[in-house]
This record gives C-alpha cells, structure tokens and sequence, in this order.
C-alpha cells in the first residue's frame, strides 16, 4: 500500500464526522504549503502568538522532516471552496532514557472552532502516533516495556487548544517560560575560562558544534537528540547567520556555546529589534566556571552590535541547572508562561 493509500485509510477507518461545508483529506505537496501557511497566521492573533515564518521556510522545514512523513502524517480539515479550515501533522522521537514521544502541532482556524475540527484532528493524532508506536514494538526498534506518551507544547495564552487537551485527557506535565532581556545595556564584561576561546564560526565546526549541543543537554530533563536535519534545514533558513553563534573551544573541543540568531521578519512585524540567545549550553568539563555567563555577555553583545535593543529566549521552568536563575542575574525577565501537555499511550 503506496503512502497516499495508507494516509486515505487510515482517515477512512477513523470515521471521522461529518462537519457541514469540511472535507477532509491527507496532504498534496507543494500546493499546501501556501495553505499552512495561511492557517497558521489566521490563528495567530487569536492564540495570543507571534510569528512571522514564510511559505519558504515552511517549505525548507518539510523538506528536512525527522520521522515524519506527511504523506501519512499529516490531516487537513478543507472547506468547500479549498479554504483550510485546520489541519494536524505528527512525528516522534525517541528520549534519552528510551521513552517514545508522539509529538503534534495542529491549528483550527477561529471561526471554525468549536464544531468539531479540533477533536477530529486529536483523534487523527492519537490514532497515527497509536500506530507507529505499535509498529516500532513490532519490529524491534522499541522494546516493549518502552512507555509511549503524546506530548503538545502550548503557551499560556493558546487557551482553546488547552480546553480541548484537558476534554482529551491530556495534563500539563511540565512548566517553561519565556525572558526578555529588555535592553542591551550595561552588558558584563565576563572572563573566559583558563585556556578557553571563542572563535569565528567555520562550516566545517558544525558536526562538532551539534555533537557538543547533544552531548551537553544529556543532563536535561526528558532529553531529545537534536537530528542532524534539523542542523541541515538551519542553514537554508534565511535566519541563518553563524556569525551571531559565540562558539568556545579548548583546543579542538567544544566547551560550549550560544546559537543566536535574529528574526528580521518577526522584529519588522512587531515594531522591534530582538534578538534570541538560544542553544544556551556547556559541557560537564567546563561547568561551574563562568563560561554560560561569559558566552551569554558576549552574544548579548553581538546582538548590539547588529543593532538589536533586546535579547529573549525560551528555559524549561523546572531546569534543575538553575538557569532560569543565571538568566535573571544575566538581566532577562519572565514575560510569559508555557507548558507541555502530555498523555500516556497504552500500547
């Protein structure tokens, strides 16, 4: 059974309702992505979100997908007039400690809410992750005793999707937060380690950047390596630019690093000039020596020098590293809530 076939089963075997003026149907190609991206940014006031992503980026994050394929992975809710109503897509990943995670994203326009889009789109969720959860079992990629879970990342302010997890049986498992540095002011002057340098980004540094990243958020909580696709999609990303990364290294390893980068459409949709420090991160050897707050100095510096006026990133609320403390002495501020919503799978 071809991938076009497998995707028109499985919606026919969910017996998906008849909702007035909706069709629904797997995905086509290209001709969606227009589609998504219209969805997404009709959503986006009423959720209480920002974003400025393009049809182009949309494209160059299809193009480099991790388990995922939206030829199977993927449902849309399509008016009569071929309007996207709402449409889901899933993935999975496999943590550190050998869970499986089904992850979603799914939108539901606001004037079609409430009629029964998004139960639907959950149910497609559930119902596809169910079965690649089941066939990995199968197979012997994942043991049998591996506990399997649907996790959802939502902001505080995405109020609708929360009523429709909790109607779902999904629970709010974890916490994060967003911070701002409000200004690029008064930016320390922080020292390096002994026998630690920064150095300009190179292309052939980045297998050993990604290496490093991985290796260092191993401690983390629910700990997800990041695929090397998603380091080949950054760079076609117009965002791209490396020269913004404050990379350390002692001789030929990486100690640790900041990724920044800066979202020129985002900041020209919303009348500002921010920056993210993101990928905030060091390796067991470095630790407890300064290097997080100096390599953050430094990137809020880059930033500035670009002409940016603030700096924000996203840290997990229950960090127990302490981050969201060393982010506050370095001047960010909690500007806004989040939290991951999760159900057990019993498989």
């Amino acid at each position: 059974m071809d991938t076009t076939m497998q995707n028109t089963y499985l919606i026919n075997c969910l017996d998906l309702p008849d909702i007035p003026g909706i069709t629904w149907r797997g995905f086509q190609g290209e001709s969606d992505f227009p589609k998504i991206h219209a969805t997404l940014h009709a959503c986006k006031e009423a959720d209480g979100v920002q974003r400025s992503e393009t049809v182009e980026q949309i494209a160059n994050n299809y193009a480099h997908l991790h388990n995922c394929d939206p030829n199977t992975d993927i449902l849309f809710a399509e008016t009569v007039d071929g309007l996207v109503a709402g449409y889901t897509r899933v993935w999975w990943e496999i943590q550190g400690d050998g869970a499986w995670i089904g992850f979603s994203t799914g939108y539901v326009r606001p004037e079609w809410r409430r009629k029964g889009i998004g139960t639907s789109l959950l149910c497609f969720d559930e119902s596809r992750l169910s079965q690649v959860a089941q066939q990995l079992k199968q197979s012997g990629e994942l043991t049998s005793q591996a506990p399997c879970t649907l996790d959802n990342f939502l902001s505080e302010t995405e109020q609708d999707t929360h009523a429709l997890m909790e109607k779902n049986g999904f629970r709010i498992i974890r916490h994060n937060f967003e911070m701002v540095r409000p200004d690029l002011e008064n930016i320390p002057d922080l020292p390096l380690p002994s026998g630690v340098e920064v150095r300009p980004y190179q292309p052939e540094h980045l297998r050993a950047i990604w290496e490093a990243s991985n290796e260092a958020f191993q401690d983390h909580w629910g700990y997800i390596a990041d695929p090397w696709e998603e380091y080949v999609r950054m760079q076609t990303d117009p965002n791209f630019d490396p020269s913004l990364w404050r990379v350390a290294w002692q001789g030929d390893q990486v100690a640790g690093m900041v990724l920044s980068f800066i979202t020129k459409a985002e900041n020209e949709e919303y009348g500002r000039l921010r920056g993210y420090t993101e990928n905030i991160c060091v390796r067991r050897p470095w630790r407890k020596q300064g290097l997080a707050k100096a390599l953050i100095a430094r990137s809020l510096l880059a930033l500035k020098e670009r002409g940016m006026t603030e700096a924000a990133l996203g840290v997990d609320a229950q960090n127990t590293s302490g981050a969201t403390h060393l982010y506050e002495l370095m001047g960010y501020r909690v500007t806004k809530h989040g939290g991951i919503f999760r159900k057990e799978l019993n498989i």
